[in-house]
């Protein structure tokens, strides 16, 4: 990217983006004419080229990003403040397939990972207590610490309790959303092996639920039912969990192509950077995992609100666009049902960055999952079927949604962040700063800078070096995250709780 103090996104956009702080009266050179800052702005914020009528829409990425609240003049600094989303209810769409080649050469790459009996690859060999119902996450709890003391880890990459709070007292989806979201961290190829840890008395009943698990690897998955054991049940879950132990520790990393890996793609703290540097860079990636026969993941529902037409018209089939309709206009049903607007997502720290409607958000939000076309749509809770870019139902708050990618199958998450934010989900969560500041302040967070795409390095310089740090951490390099120990989950939750 060349470097300049301001950029202009798309030729028809009507803003430009502050690469540094401007100054109330320095002059900006745009479209052949000179506009004079009427306002300081910091920097990742957006400046006005034309005079703009109250109601007229203000465009960025090439698309409406909302409309004026009220007159404003050339210089002027566009925010929340100034600036409207169009977003209302649900709305009608037509299919208008646009299918564009992915020009991208197949590098038949390959990466270190342990591949499963089922033929699935795991990034991660480690042992995991998975409680089916939160009165027992304090037993999971001291025996994943008795474990971790007992056998420091050695043979394998980390031993984990994956509490939460449900499990019982919940009803209909809610209920469903947990055992399926449960259901899928047993089966994650990143474990080698796994405790299902149960009190016996709850909605989630443990013999239903080991069903939902299918033909699953009873040498690697056991059930304890607490209240079924006499006596100690820390004793019980330790005679158990050794012989996981024991199973699991014997696995081996073996070079595998990069078409089994997986990648879930998000975004959270984003900033006016996020749609130029690093959602960009992970859209490169995106589409080259793609071109390599492997698969992407992109959800956050709420932040495609604004862009969606985008993804629709990439679905390879009719039947796909319909499913990303109904995934989108469902989704602005529960915010309605709640009587909640559609169009308030930025939180403080996204507009504090330079995000000021949710359109906003979404145009740069996208950016992940580059040009592929779309190959599948799921469900929340589904685990992932096809190959290619997938699009997942799944909310915008950060823990949930990386939760929900990681449980789709994703064995590890790209995260670009422009305000930072130190959390993991259950698999390794990587944190890409938008911003060179962000690198800086906050290393012990931060995975890779997409930053340098402001300081005057290219795409094309950068991409090589993203897509091989990537496949370091999926052959075992810890994320920042896991260097931290900073990994839990969170599952989506709806309705009543008894």
């Amino acid at each position: 990217m060349e470097q300049t103090t301001f950029l202009k996104i798309n030729p028809a956009d009507t803003v430009v983006v502050c690469l540094e702080a401007k100054k109330q009266g320095d002059i900006i050179d745009v479209d052949n004419k000179q506009i004079t800052v009427l306002q300081d702005t910091p920097a990742g914020h957006k400046v006005l080229i034309n005079d703009t009528k109250q109601g007229e829409n203000i465009i960025k990425y090439g698309y409406p990003i909302g409309h004026a609240r009220e007159d404003l003049k050339a210089g002027q600094w566009v925010n929340e403040n100034n600036l409207k989303t169009n977003l209302s209810g649900t709305l009608e769409y037509t299919y208008q397939p646009v299918n564009e080649a992915l020009d991208i050469k197949n590098e038949k790459r390959t990466f270190k990972g342990y591949i499963r009996k089922n033929g699935e690859v795991g990034v991660r060999n480690e042992l995991w207590i998975v409680p089916t119902v939160g009165c027992v996450n304090g037993i999971a709890e001291r025996l994943a610490a008795q474990l971790r003391e007992e056998t420091q880890c050695k043979d394998i990459d980390s031993i984990y309790a994956w509490h939460h709070n449900y499990g019982c007292s919940q009803l209909s989806g809610d209920h469903e959303n947990t055992r399926k979201v449960l259901r899928d961290i047993c089966l994650h190829p990143n474990a080698g092996a796994v405790l299902v840890l149960s009190l016996g008395c709850e909605n989630n009943q443990p013999e239903e639920f080991m069903k939902m698990l299918g033909n699953y690897d009873k040498e690697r998955i056991r059930l304890l039912v607490t209240q079924q054991v006499d006596g100690d049940e820390v004793e019980a879950g330790m005679k158990v969990l050794r012989e996981l132990y024991a199973t699991a520790s014997k696995d081996r990393r073996e070079e595998v192509s990069v078409s089994k890996l997986r990648v879930g793609l998000k975004c959270g703290g984003s900033d006016g950077f996020s749609g130029i540097t690093a959602n960009p860079l992970v859209g490169e990636f995106s589409d080259w995992l793609v071109a390599q026969g492997g698969t992407s993941v992109l959800t956050e529902v709420p932040e495609m609100f604004g862009a969606e037409t985008i993804l629709m018209n990439r679905c390879k089939t009719e039947e796909l666009f319909d499913q990303t309709v109904s995934m989108i206009n469902n989704f602005k049903e529960y915010f309605l049902s709640h009587g909640e607007p559609v169009g308030e997502n930025p939180s403080p720290g996204n507009k504090a960055g330079g995000i000021s409607t949710l359109e906003d958000k979404a145009l740069g939000c996208t950016q992940k999952c580059g040009r592929a076309p779309v190959s599948g749509v799921l469900e929340y809770g589904d685990r992932l079927q096809a190959t290619g870019l997938n699009l997942l139902s799944a909310p915008g708050n950060d823990l949930v949604a990386a939760t929900a990618l990681a449980s789709a199958g994703c064995q590890l998450v790209l995260f670009t962040t422009g305000r930072g934010t130190p959390f993991g989900t259950f698999v390794p969560t990587m944190k890409i700063a938008t911003n060179p500041s962000l690198a800086q302040r906050k290393p012990n967070w931060v995975d890779f800078s997409a930053g340098q795409l402001i300081e005057g390095r290219t795409m094309q310089e950068l991409v090589p070096e993203f897509i091989d740090k990537i496949l370091s951490v999926a052959s075992g390099e810890p994320a920042r995250n896991e260097q931290n120990d900073y990994r839990e989950i969170a599952i989506f939750k709806n309705g009543v709780t008894l």
